[in-house]
């Protein structure tokens, strides 16, 4: 099966452990007809026999055998969790590798909750089957094989009546099978949308307290915690039964054991040592047919989980290097140009249709537009978090499909509209682009950023730690630490996505008179924003609407720009009256 080729293929290097692991399995197993053995010799040779020399030899060896066996036993247990842990660390990293390398795309169609899912409990059952399944599964083979040419060798007659209800058992089995397999799908899908609704509410708990939303929340969470329950208990129901039923077809050996075995020695054909080895070995039989039904459930569990894993394990984003792709980091200038650029995030839904415009190196252009228009979307492309539908993004001349990303997102530097702090010190944060960055960087760009002042006003300034998502600071405040972390990089071109919109307009005057003058590297600026005062005095200003494009600079936009016009009239723009709106 692949998923058993996929489990192999990532025990690379600690594949040696695995097999001594089932060879010790196969090996301590198989011993335990050694006990049995010595019974009937204690039994025939020693009780009946009469040959009391024997007794403490046949004791020792009884205890030798069950020392050796555990020592061996644990040496196996050992073996199976070294190459279980590797295994599972290298498919740990290998997705989490891949997570991070997926385009939005994939994080739009998978709910958080789910990839937690996958990569925590899931992947752990992966783990559980490989360092106890399997070696349940082999300590049954082993043991049920060992005991059934043992016991054909003392009476083959009573060793096939034995054997008559195992027809019955795999019959049961894969009636099992095919119906438990649907049913711990389900239950995996139900576990899922469970952490989702706990993961949105840990993440968006202030939303929910705003809005004094608790009880909802908590009402949402018991119907999908009630789902989970119920889908348990059906999977439960199952297993239960199945189990219930191979425990009265296995108990029942011990009964044809007592009434053959007796008739066999009536016959003559059976001593009563070696009905001592059969009813010491019945366990031998039994167990693996009780256990069999445990590692059928546990086996159809781990397949409805690895199917998962896997699924994420194998994701290959559409969006990565081409092969002839170019690094020329440090070299870009800056230069922007979009030609006829369409895209939409869904079919029929056009967000930009046949966009073009060109910006030159060191050129400042500011975006406007509705809600919707798709000011963050040109952001999105040109940083290839997305890819055209059709046309062209050009940079420096050259189709941004070929530049490394790695060379590409090193080049754009992005203050997001969507601010994200992790949980690090406000130093960590600022030189998350470049953690060796020197303090004395970190300070200047927080300083451009009108966020100096604040954080040397906090008890441990530049060293306080941010809480998740920057819990604890204003949005201005976070949107400040966003820039300064943007302008650390250096970035030839530097996109401003509504960086100033919670921020005061003092403070943003500030802000814009330190971008325009105080800039040590070059850099193409593109600021998004819906603040006049943020744009006017960009060297172009872009409006978008309906996905089309409108170029121009403050005054004749403000003559033939509809959109543009009004925005100035709800700003209250002074110059307003002084120049006349062209129908």
């Amino acid at each position: 099966m692949f998923q058993l080729r996929w489990i192999w293929k990532n025990m690379q290097g600690k594949r040696r452990f695995f097999v001594m692991g089932l060879i010790l399995s196969v090996t301590t197993m198989s011993m335990m007809i050694i006990i049995p053995k010595l019974s009937q010799v204690l039994v025939d040779d020693v009780l009946k026999g009469g040959q009391t020399d024997k007794m403490f030899p046949v004791l020792l060896a009884m205890c030798g055998v069950q020392l050796l066996r555990t020592t061996l036993r644990y040496l196996m247990i050992i073996c199976l969790e070294i190459s279980s842990q590797h295994m599972i660390i290298r498919i740990r990293n290998h997705i989490f590798d891949n997570l991070v390398h997926q385009e939005i795309r994939f994080f739009d169609r998978n709910r958080t909750g789910d990839l937690i899912t996958r990569v925590t409990g899931d992947i752990e059952y992966v783990r559980h089957t490989c360092a106890w399944i399997v070696y349940q599964f082999t300590d049954s083979v082993s043991v049920f094989v060992a005991s059934i040419v043992f016991l054909a060798t003392i009476n083959l007659g009573l060793t096939l009546l034995m054997l008559s209800i195992t027809p019955l058992i795999a019959v049961l089995s894969w009636r099992y099978i095919k119906r438990i397999r649907p049913i711990y799908a389900h239950l995996r899908e139900k576990l899922s949308q469970l952490n989702t609704v706990a993961q949105e509410n840990i993440a968006g708990y202030r939303v929910v307290r705003a809005f004094v939303r608790e009880d909802y929340e908590i009402e949402k969470f018991s119907e999908r915690s009630e789902q989970f329950r119920k889908a348990n208990l059906t999977a439960s129901y199952k297993w239960q039964f199945f189990s219930f039923v191979t425990n009265i077809i296995s108990q029942s050996l011990t009964v044809i054991m007592i009434l053959a075995g007796g008739l066999f020695i009536i016959n003559g054909t059976l001593t009563y040592g070696e009905l001592t080895a059969f009813s010491g070995l019945t366990w031998a039989l039994s167990n693996p047919m009780r256990n069999f039904g445990v590692i059928l459930n546990d086996l159809e569990r781990f397949f409805a989980s690895a199917e998962k894993v896997i699924e994420v394990y194998y994701a290959k984003p559409t969006i990565a290097d081409r092969h002839d792709a170019v690094n020329i980091s440090g070299n870009i200038k800056g230069k922007i140009e979009f030609k006829n650029v369409s895209f939409s995030y869904k079919k029929g839904q056009i967000v930009l249709d046949n966009v073009s415009f060109t910006i030159e190196p060191g050129e400042t252009v500011a975006i406007m537009g509705p809600t919707g228009s798709g000011k963050t979307t040109i952001v999105n492309l040109l940083a290839r978090l997305y890819d055209v539908d059709k046309g062209e993004i050009l940079i420096d001349g050259i189709n941004i499909r070929m530049y490394k990303l790695s060379t590409l997102r090193k080049s754009i530097g992005i203050a997001m509209q969507d601010v994200f702090l992790f949980s690090d010190t406000i130093d960590g944060n600022i030189a998350y682009g470049d953690p060796d960055m020197p303090e004395e960087d970190v300070f200047k760009y927080a300083q451009m950023a009108a966020a100096d002042q604040f954080i040397r006003k906090m008890e441990e300034s530049y060293n306080t730690i941010v809480g998740e998502r920057g819990v604890g600071l204003s949005g201005g405040q976070r949107q400040r630490i966003s820039l300064a972390r943007a302008l650390a990089v250096k970035p030839p071109i530097l996109i401003l996505d509504d960086t100033t919109s919670a921020v005061d307009m003092e403070t943003e005057k500030y802000i814009q008179h330190q971008l325009n003058n105080n800039i040590d590297f070059d850099c193409t600026k593109i600021i998004i924003a819906q603040r006049i005062s943020s744009v006017k005095n960009a060297d172009k200003i872009m409006i978008l609407e309906n996905g089309k494009l409108d170029i121009g600079n403050h005054e004749s936009l403000m003559r033939r720009n509809k959109y543009y016009r009004e925005i100035c009239e709800l700003q209250n723009v002074p110059e307003l009256e002084k120049v006349a709106f062209e129908a």
